[in-house]
Order: structure tokens, then sequence, then C-alpha cells
């Protein structure tokens, strides 16, 4: 695995903003207010996503104070993603909860016009690496959908192994849905 080209804080006491190649994992705040209605508006983001398409920057900002809440309640850190020649965040990514040397949920997004060009993969190696290294996690989670191949392709090429199948495990839009689970051992991102 990839190891982070630089870590800011080791604490967190203050948002880790995290550098790669060609990312910067940064703070997301209320002036990327129209990055995330841009990239939460789209139906093709959101299509496996628990989140009705946002039709508002108002959408955006309750979305940025859940972000800060549980950052400051220390259960999750969510950066948003920008390559490194743009001020523009065109994804989110980080562990939706976790808990210091023991587990992290992971997950991600991007806008649909970066698929397939490595950054999703570039980011969750560098958040891998974040959580293993500084958090002292030992187990990432990452609950998938079924049918979100894109996203089940993106766990297995990043080491991710499927257990199982969480029936009806996730509720959302009056209907119940199976999700997989995934999982990636500290052991086996060292092995």
């Amino acid at each position: 695995m990839p190891r982070v080209i630089e870590y800011h804080d080791t604490v967190i006491s203050r948002f880790p903003t995290i550098r790669t190649p060609h990312l910067e994992l940064i703070q997301i705040t209320e002036a990327h207010a129209d990055d995330l209605l841009k990239l939460f508006g789209d139906q093709q983001v959101t299509r496996y996503y628990n989140l009705s398409p946002f039709e508002c920057t108002n959408d955006s900002h309750k979305l940025i104070d859940h972000f800060r809440k549980r950052f400051e309640a220390g259960t999750a850190i969510r950066w948003g993603i920008r390559l490194n020649e743009s001020n523009e965040i065109i994804g989110t990514a980080g562990f939706n909860n976790f808990t210091r040397k023991h587990r992290a949920n992971i997950g991600c997004e991007l806008q649909h016009a970066y698929w397939n060009r490595g950054i999703t993969t570039e980011a969750m190696h560098a958040i891998i690496s974040y959580g293993f290294h500084a958090l002292d996690i030992n187990r990432m989670e990452a609950e998938v959908m079924e049918g979100n191949e894109p996203s089940i392709h993106l766990l297995n090429k990043i080491g991710f192994k499927q257990e199982g199948t969480l029936r009806q495990w996730m509720y959302w839009n009056n209907k119940h849905y199976d999700m997989l689970m995934f999982s990636l051992l500290r052991s086996d991102a060292h092995a």
C-alpha cells in the first residue's frame, strides 16, 4: 500500500490535512457548499447512497454541519477531495465513524466526471494509511449496496475482503436494502 506523503497532524486537535502525489484531502467548510451541491446533486453519485440528491446549497450546509459536529465529537472524519492544482472539492472520503485502536467505517464518493482516473484509489489508500498509523485502527469496514459495482471493484482493488451480506441492513426511502460487508485488517495491509 502506498504511503501518504504528509500528515499535518497525528493528534486530532485540529482537522488533519493529508497530501498525496495528486490530491489534497482537506476539511470541508461552508466555502465548499456549491461543490457539495454539484457532487450530491448528481443522481449518478447518490444512486447507491442513502441520501436524496441535493436540490440547493441549504442541503450542502446541513451536510457540512453534520461532518463538523461528528469531527468535533471525535467520532468521524470526512475529508474533501481536491486535485492539487484546484480549489474545487470533487468528492469526499473518510471515516463515517471510528474508534481509536479498534475499527473504522470508511466511505467515499466522487463527481462522475472524475470516475475511472484513480482518484478514489489514491484518496482511499491515504485515508487507510492515516487510520492505521495515526489512529491505530485495526479493522476498516465498508458496507456497499448490492449492485454498486464501482465501489465493489474499488474495495477489491485496495485489498478489502468481502465477508458476507448484511440482510436488509439499510433502510432508506421506505425500503430495506441488503448490504455487502467488506473489511481490511491492519495485518492484511502489511502482509
